[in-house]
């Protein structure tokens, strides 16, 4: 399976009092992270709402496991899987690039809706669970 990386840094506004980065500043790394994935793969996110397809977030788990501080240099790791007909997730990891400890996890449950607000799989986004079983 292919993972995709994609490097960051942590700045000093994304902290809270604790002088640690704030929980909800996570889900920006991780949206971010995925949308750079899709675009590596060929799927234009804004190209897609264009055409009256939407991709949505249905669920978000995130299992906080080490603080990031400012500074710190980090990757996300992002994996797809399709979950069921129309939804598929997103396995995403957070590591601080200095010792590869691991500071979150997540699983992002999505799908696709069409112009009527119905879910779908498009065929863009259905080509990325083929893609992620074989080197690219």
């Amino acid at each position: 399976m292919t993972t995709f990386k994609l490097d960051f840094k942590v700045r000093d506004y994304e902290c809270d009092i604790q002088g640690i980065v704030n929980n909800g500043v996570y889900q920006n790394y991780l949206e971010h992270a995925r949308h750079e994935f899709l675009l590596e793969r060929g799927v234009n996110f804004a190209e897609l709402a264009a055409q009256g397809v939407n991709l949505v977030v249905l669920r978000a788990e995130l299992d906080y496991k080490w603080p990031l501080k400012s500074g710190d240099e980090f990757y996300v790791d992002v994996v797809v899987e399709q979950s069921s007909r129309v939804k598929f997730d997103f396995v995403q990891n957070i590591y601080r690039k200095s010792d590869d400890k691991l500071c979150l996890s997540a699983r992002i449950t999505g799908t696709s809706l069409n112009e009527r607000g119905r879910p779908f799989v498009p065929d863009a986004v259905a080509a990325l669970f083929s893609k992620t079983n074989t080197s690219i």
